[in-house]
């Protein structure tokens, strides 16, 4: 079995307290911490959530790029290392019946374009150091407003409100004496927030996909849809794989080489696209809108339609490099729900855009080729 299913539950059969995490494998916990600063860009809510000393988006991406060690120039300061990909989605009748958006509406397939990536800051991480993937995803439904989302492997996220998340990236901050983040920060952060040590005994528990075409990834945060009779819905997404499952143990993951997710995934889509389901789940009252709270396995699932991507390429000026995936660029039809946590990222993602944008562009860790072609 891979290590990512051994000894992940308390005792009684519910989640480890904090001391129990950190007696485990206190590094391993500090290092999720981290990753997890930087997984879907870094939140920071200019509304009020930050008081009394109010944080703008800029000390925040600051605040990121200190944990990360200096900034990248010309990359993104999270999810940094990632690929290019494009094809299209053709949306289900149910789905129509649920939002009006236009990449719902006609049953014809809607242009895509997208990015598939690891969260690290360091665009040259090896692969098999990551546990966390991601996808970024721009739908243009011909003469229609466009759809953007950037979406997570993750069960949920560590934490839901900015607040909290700005207290992770600084408990997860490397001690200049040491080069490491301390301990100590870690669990002061952990005893106060139990939602983030369900979320680590949840990320203890999944085993790891083996790749980018065999992951499903989340929307994580409750966004509204909007019916075309006008019925409002909270809903989260996962875009599902349609390729079998698979999996690599620990060991197996460590001897691959630095890029062997990428290289994988270009040789795949050499064959032929790859494809998932986008399948909402659809809230019950009393369901809670926080993305650190996970919603019961029984709510109703609806098959909002097809994404297909038949097109993988290196990052380059032009393409998906040149992409702010803000989480709020959203079509009629879907809405932003009172959940914080996507309009935090909307003010982060715009400023990391900004400051890689005017900055020097390198080539990407990922070899500059392509595979598939565009129907």
């Amino acid at each position: 079995m891979p290590d990512d299913e051994t000894d992940h539950a308390a005792p009684d059969g519910g989640t480890p307290d904090t001391a129990t995490l950190l007696k485990r494998n206190p590094l391993q916990l500090i290092a999720i911490g981290v990753v997890l600063a930087a997984t879907a860009g870094a939140f920071a809510y200019t509304g009020g959530f930050l008081t009394p000393q109010r944080l703008s988006p800029n000390h925040f991406v600051d605040a990121m790029q200190t944990a990360a060690g200096g900034p990248h120039e010309g990359f993104r300061r999270a999810h940094a290392k990632g690929i290019c990909v494009a094809g299209h989605f053709v949306g289900t009748l149910q789905g129509r019946a649920l939002s009006s958006a236009a990449v719902f509406a006609s049953g014809q397939p809607v242009s895509v374009s997208g990015r598939l990536a690891e969260s690290a800051p360091d665009p040259f991480a090896k692969d098999s150091s990551e546990a966390v993937r991601s996808m970024a995803l721009r739908l243009q439904p011909a003469g229609a407003p466009e759809w953007r989302m950037a979406i997570n492997d993750t069960p949920g996220l560590h934490v839901s409100t900015p607040q909290a998340f700005y207290d992770n990236v600084v408990a997860s901050t490397p001690d200049p004496a040491t080069g490491k983040p301390d301990p100590a920060k870690m669990q002061a952060f952990l005893a106060q927030h139990p939602e983030t040590v369900a979320f680590l005994a949840r990320m203890k528990a999944r085993v790891l996909a083996s790749g980018f075409a065999t992951d499903s990834y989340n929307s994580v945060d409750g966004f509204i849809f909007v019916a075309p009779n006008g019925a409002r819905r909270l809903v989260r997404w996962t875009m599902q794989a349609e390729e079998p499952f698979a999996t690599l143990p620990a060991a197996e993951r460590a001897a691959k080489p630095a890029n062997y997710m990428f290289d994988d995934l270009l040789a795949r889509v050499a064959k032929g696209p790859i494809k998932w389901r986008m399948i909402a789940t659809l809230a019950q009252p009393g369901d809670p809108n926080r993305a650190a709270e996970v919603w019961p396995a029984n709510r109703t699932h609806v098959d909002m339609g097809e994404l297909t991507i038949d097109h993988v390429e290196s990052e380059a000026t032009g393409n998906c490099q040149d992409i702010n995936f803000d989480p709020l660029t959203l079509p009629p039809g879907v809405a932003p729900s009172d959940d914080p946590i996507p309009f935090a990222r909307s003010a982060v993602y715009s400023v990391s855009f900004r400051r890689r944008t005017e900055e020097a562009k390198a080539p990407s860790a990922v070899a500059n080729k392509s595979a598939g072609a565009r129907s």
